[in-house]
């Protein structure tokens, strides 16, 4: 085993401001916060720097960023993937002054054309220009992260398609990228990513976990199907932060009980 599990939340919609966030991660003794930046208080441009560095020092605990999942580094319109290149170089700066080391991403799936017989993605279609640009968008990151111990983790959400497997390995070329493991997205998706995830376990460094049922996730943890222990020891195993990702304050103080019940926290 390498290390004991390091536990957080998510920001909340029930949770107005950092303020009220954080005093419910001390109130939960949980280690950090997940800063979403999809929230319009989150934006990059709206973060309050020195209010976060003064909650971190005070009440002693860290940050760690989910992006934007409208995040698409790919899109064929170079101007508006050029923003969203600014936004990630962007966050990792702010990643870099307030001591963040985890920035989470999920993989854009892209435009689909559907056919009488099936789906056709375009960065499959145009699979070239699809990793170019993801190539060019590693670099970039990894010459902005440095020396610094900041990565890039990679989110599994409904299930890698073949371009995005392809596009994963290349940028995990990178030591500044990692993997993301969300098992309750996995549970929903019938474990498609389960091998891959499994088969880079080296680069696993962040989890968000939350129960599921079928493809109802998000749940109380101990309420679905997923087998939280087993799922917890590869966290431990891969000293891995987690998420404790329900979406309601009632479900995470739930979840934080059934891992107190049962000696996992």
């Amino acid at each position: 085993m390498k290390n004991n599990i390091v536990f957080g939340m998510p920001t909340l919609i029930e949770c107005k401001d950092i303020v009220d966030t954080v005093k419910l991660c001390k109130k939960l003794n949980l280690s950090f916060v997940e800063i979403n930046m999809n929230l319009p208080q989150y934006q990059i441009d709206f973060i309050n720097k020195d209010l976060l560095k003064e909650l971190k020092e005070e009440e002693q605990i860290f940050f760690t960023l989910h992006l934007d999942e409208n995040i698409n580094i790919c899109d064929f319109n170079s101007k508006v993937a050029k923003a969203y290149v600014n936004t990630v170089v962007e966050s990792i700066k702010l990643a870099k002054e307030l001591e963040i080391p985890v920035l989470n991403m999920h993989m854009a799936e892209g435009v689909h054309f559907t056919l009488p017989d099936k789906k056709v993605y375009l960065f499959d279609e145009y699979k070239e220009r699809y990793l170019a640009a993801l190539k060019k968008f590693r670099d970039i990151c990894t010459k902005e992260v440095g020396y610094s111990n900041i990565k890039i983790c990679i989110e599994n959400t409904d299930g890698y398609k073949g371009f995005m497997v392809d596009g994963i390995e290349l940028i995990l070329e990178s030591d500044v990228f990692a993997l993301t493991w969300d098992i309750g997205h996995e549970h929903a998706s019938k474990y498609k990513d389960m091998k891959f995830i499994l088969k880079n376990s080296n680069r696993l460094i962040h989890m968000h976990i939350h129960d599921a049922k079928g493809e109802k996730n998000h749940l109380v943890l101990g309420t679905g199907e997923i087998n939280l222990p087993e799922r917890l020891k590869v966290a431990k195993d891969n000293g891995c932060r987690c998420v404790i990702e329900t979406k309601t304050i009632d479900a995470l103080k739930k979840s934080v009980e059934y891992l107190k019940t049962h000696e996992l926290i």
